[in-house]
């Protein structure tokens, strides 16, 4: 394990009240530091941060990175964007102002202040692969005019600046790639595929499975991949990334389907549709990086995290 960073920072976290940020939002406090959450709710929910209202280290501002922000941090994670294909296609023109212009307008920021910058950027920079898995020497097979080319260009954009900003003005960023995560706090109604089986099934409603089930993902667990963004963030200066995140347990659509039917029970069946347009059909990450430079791999099987994650859902759908 790596040692605690035990001088409190003072820590910006865009995004803050969404899925990923506020999981980090409690980790960070739980360090001992003092937190700035900042985001604008299009995604996010004050549900998610809301028992960290009133903690004395904790602060929340309703804000959109795509305009500057001034305030004085020791360190930034920019987690803001919206990161599943109903959110971000829904208006894929601020998706990739959120991206690029909030790249900007953070970079800017931790020029002005010096502060560590963390960008979560994506596996959706590597596109429909031709290389599985995907190590991070790999430069992706991209649709820049598609439905999904909003995120997945304004991922790869907001990695292209803070290199930039890093040999231009020797910022000290951390880029890491993130691959599908699941867990408590996720949207019930973000599209992706782990919360979809997960709420259909708790509903008794057919499971959607696009094409034939047989493309693949790789799932990680909330709690493995903020591990792995303290891990990255507190790792030395020369190591900028980009690091791949993400659990390389391989699964098809149908062998997950089976897993949350299991958990879940009930009698649901399963319903076949059209793949979705540049739909990927595998994504595994290679961890070796993650694993040489930060003694990172993910700890949580499956089958226990889509547990915590079904009880969940259960409680959210109770209220």
């Amino acid at each position: 394990m790596m040692k605690a960073i035990m001088a409190t920072k003072r820590i910006l976290i865009t995004g803050g009240a969404g899925f990923l940020g506020s999981h980090l939002c409690d980790r960070l406090i739980a360090d001992g530091h003092d937190v700035l959450c900042v985001d604008n709710f299009f995604t996010g929910s004050k549900d998610n941060i809301r028992h960290l209202l009133s903690h004395p280290r904790f602060e929340l501002l309703r804000h959109d990175v795509t305009f500057p922000l001034y305030v004085e941090v020791d360190q930034i994670y920019n987690l803001a964007c919206p990161a599943s294909p109903v959110h971000y296609q829904h208006d894929p023109v601020q998706t990739t102002k959120t991206s690029v212009h909030g790249a900007i307008n953070m970079l800017g920021l931790a020029k002005r202040t010096r502060a560590r910058i963390f960008q979560a950027s994506t596996s959706e920079v590597y596109g429909d692969p031709e290389v599985h898995p995907q190590p991070e020497s790999y430069w992706g097979r991209v649709n820049p005019i598609g439905p999904r080319s909003c995120y997945d260009e304004g991922k790869r954009c907001a990695e292209t600046l803070f290199f930039d900003y890093h040999r231009q003005h020797r910022l000290e960023i951390k880029v890491v790639r993130i691959f599908n995560t699941y867990g408590p706090r996720m949207h019930p109604n973000d599209g992706r595929v782990v919360s979809n089986f997960i709420v259909q099934a708790l509903k008794g409603e057919d499971i959607t499975i696009y094409g034939d089930g047989q493309q693949t993902r790789s799932f990680c667990y909330v709690d493995d991949m903020i591990e792995g963004f303290v891990r990255m963030m507190h790792s030395p200066a020369d190591f900028t990334g980009p690091v791949n995140l993400g659990n390389p347990g391989e699964f098809t659509m149908l062998e997950l389907a089976e897993k949350v039917l299991k958990i879940v029970g009930g009698k649901s069946k399963l319903s076949f549709h059209p793949l979705p347009v540049d739909d990927p059909k595998q994504r595994q990450p290679d961890i070796r990086l993650a694993k040489e430079k930060l003694g990172w791999e993910p700890k949580v099987c499956l089958e226990d995290g889509l547990k915590e994650t079904v009880a969940y859902f259960r409680r959210v759908l109770e209220r």
